[in-house]
């Protein structure tokens, strides 16, 4: 053999087993790997983790600690989004349920942290001190009743839709609310607040032309029947298919 042939020969056995030997005898292992790094999947699921403890325990400025770990994260829109997705593969609906929390609770706005201040005696005053905002919660226990139902005809929504609102006893929008939908053939269910966009308490169902649709709050015993793709007159007499705005609120 000629010393070209050699060098080829020597060159396709030492690449073969350096092969043989990273990929079967030692591996690499990633070991304590940046969050943020994280396959898809792995992303979701972790995500899905810090919303989870969020919705334990209710404490933000924790979950934006962990969620600092993710620089490239848009926070509201893409956990609203996963939320999202994780009702479509059929997850858990906690889950969904806690991403849609947290979502709701980021689009609020950054938390402050207080300035400490020296303590000095105070002066007596009539001026009344404003309260603290607090975000919209549910009265547990209280019932949500059905406030109005109306047909909606809007040429800008691009399929109709049975648009569901969701108030607590003081007029403030309640996200994370569960909403069952039931027709002959099947059955689905949303939930409020994954398009704080659109408000904290809304959420929304995508109608199929010529089919009655059932619908309840999961938290209320009063269902809305009955509902169903209403024809809208358009522009130049050309008709199009119009949506519900359904409004439920918790009684005092």
């Amino acid at each position: 053999m000629s010393r070209r042939l050699f060098l080829i020969l020597g060159f396709g056995i030492g690449l073969a087993v350096g092969l043989y030997y990273a990929w079967l005898i030692s591996p690499v292992e990633y070991v304590e790997t940046a969050p943020y790094s994280l396959r898809a999947d792995f992303r979701g699921d972790y995500l899905a983790l810090i919303a989870s403890a969020y919705a334990s325990g209710g404490d933000l400025l924790r979950a934006r600690t962990r969620l600092a770990l993710f620089p490239d994260l848009d926070t509201a829109t893409e956990l609203a989004a996963l939320a999202q997705q994780r009702l479509a593969a059929g997850l858990a609906d906690t889950e969904a349920s806690a991403l849609s929390q947290l979502a709701s609770a980021l689009s609020q706005g950054p938390i402050r942290t207080p300035v400490p201040t020296v303590s000095v005696s105070p002066t007596p005053s009539n001026t009344p001190r404003p309260s603290p905002t607090r975000r919209p919660t549910a009265i547990p226990g209280a019932a949500f009743l059905l406030t109005s139902r109306e047909q909606i005809c809007d040429p800008l929504l691009s399929e109709p839709l049975i648009q569901v609102v969701v108030l607590n006893a003081a007029q403030g929008s309640v996200p994370g609310q569960e909403v069952i939908v039931v027709w002959d053939t099947g059955q689905d269910h949303f939930f409020t607040g994954l398009k704080p966009e659109l408000g904290l308490g809304y959420g929304d169902f995508a109608m199929t032309e010529g089919v009655t649709y059932t619908l309840q709050l999961a938290d209320s015993l009063q269902p809305v029947t009955h509902l169903a793709a209403h024809e809208c007159e358009g522009q130049g007499d050309e008709p199009y298919l119009g949506s519900w705005l359904i409004q439920f609120e918790q009684s005092p």
